[in-house]
């Protein structure tokens, strides 16, 4: 009896259901299957399953109620997994970060502020953009050499000059 009444139940639930879930959950048993089929006594999940089942959990909402293979939580995990192979295959190439300066405006900028010890960053970096070379100021900045400023008197140095 409760056999028929749950067969009657499921039957109204799928005439209940649209067509779109109705045949999302047609392909996900007809999987199952095929991964059932192909395996002898444990089933075996291949890439291309993980994927198909991380597939459907993206664009179908009742995935987890037409699972039978493998937990819900499984499936969450092969997601996150593919997301963190995602991001670190993407974080591994080489064309990030800030672009190099040509060696030849690296020697420019250093000409320039030997010839003209007075002239900062901005006013070299302003030279440079009347010349066409599109380059930051504080690249420009970071590339110019370091003044070698005069020691300067200490207090002690200053007291002992003038106590006198």
């Amino acid at each position: 009896m409760k056999e028929i009444l749950s067969l009657l139940f499921g039957f109204l639930e799928t005439i209940c259901k649209d067509r779109c879930d109705l045949a999302l959950e047609n392909l996900a048993m007809r999987h199952q299957l095929t991964v059932l089929k192909r395996s002898q006594k444990r089933p075996t999940i291949g890439k291309k399953d993980r994927i198909f089942w991380v597939w459907l959990s993206r664009i179908w909402m009742r995935w987890r109620e037409a699972l039978m293979i493998v937990k819900p939580e499984t499936v969450v995990g092969w997601h996150r997994q593919g997301f963190r192979l995602f991001w670190t295959r993407l974080s591994r190439r080489g064309n990030g970060g800030r672009p190099s300066v040509d060696p030849k405006v690296k020697a420019l900028i250093k000409r320039m502020a030997k010839a003209n010890p007075l002239w900062g960053a901005p006013r070299i970096h302003g030279e440079l953009q009347k010349l066409g070379i599109d380059i930051s100021e504080r690249t420009v900045s970071r590339l110019m050499p370091k003044r070698q400023k005069p020691p300067s008197q200490t207090w002690r140095t200053f007291l002992d000059s003038h106590l006198k």
